[in-house]
This record gives structure tokens, C-alpha cells and sequence, in this order.
């Protein structure tokens, strides 16, 4: 499930972002990060999820979803053709965004929880 959502959602952020930067992978990993902090917070003080179906929703379903190995190839291929600033921005924002979207979904759920 969480692969064929990766799959629609970044083919449906291409079609609007240029071509050339990875905004449609940047955008699942951000978007990962912040569905893994909702998950795992809701969990852990208002749902009484099951051991086994956190490990699904986490590790299944976002762990299909998000990609780090397609981010690493975006960034490996974005380094051989010598974008370089691309490169950096790509890896820094996805590492950035991602972390502070999982942050923001903490905070959401527990100010408003």
C-alpha cells in the first residue's frame, strides 16, 4: 500500500515540478516523516495500538511509502551529472524537512490530542 501511494504521489508531483530536482520523492519523505510522527505519538498517548498493528502502519505501510533508497539514488545521480548544489540541497532539505515534519506532527498531537 505504501508503495503504490509513493508511486502516485510523487508521478502526480512531477507532472507540477520541474524536472530536473527530485521534488517528488523530497515531498513523500517529508510527507513520511510527518504520517511516522502522527502514528507514532497517537500511539503512544491517545491509541491503544497493538504492538503488531504499529509495526504495520510504521514499518509496513511507511516503509513502503518513504524511500530512502530513491533518495540516494536521486542524490548519486544528481553528484555524477555535477549538480552539486542540487545535490546538497536535495540531501539537506530531505534530512531537514523530513525530521521537522515528524517534530510538527509531535507537537500537533500533543497540543491538540
Amino acid at each position: 500500500m505504501g508503495s503504490v501511494a509513493r508511486h502516485y504521489l510523487s508521478t502526480l508531483v512531477y507532472k507540477f515540478a520541474d524536472g530536473g530536482f527530485p521534488w517528488g520523492i523530497l515531498t513523500v519523505n517529508v510527507i513520511g516523516g510527518f504520517a511516522m510522527g502522527l502514528i507514532v505519538e497517537l500511539s503512544a498517548l491517545k491509541l491503544n495500538l497493538s504492538p503488531e498493528l504499529r509495526a504495520f502502519l510504521t514499518t509496513g505501510v511507511l516503509g513502503g511509502f518513504t524511500t530512502f533508497s530513491a533518495f540516494s539514488l536521486d542524490s548519486a545521480l544528481l553528484i555524477e551529472r555535477g549538480e552539486w548544489f542540487s545535490a546538497g540541497s536535495y540531501m539537506a532539505g530531505s534530512v531537514i524537512l523530513s525530521v521537522g515534519a515528524l517534530f510538527a506532527a509531535l507537537w500537533l498531537v500533543r497540543s491538540f490530542a
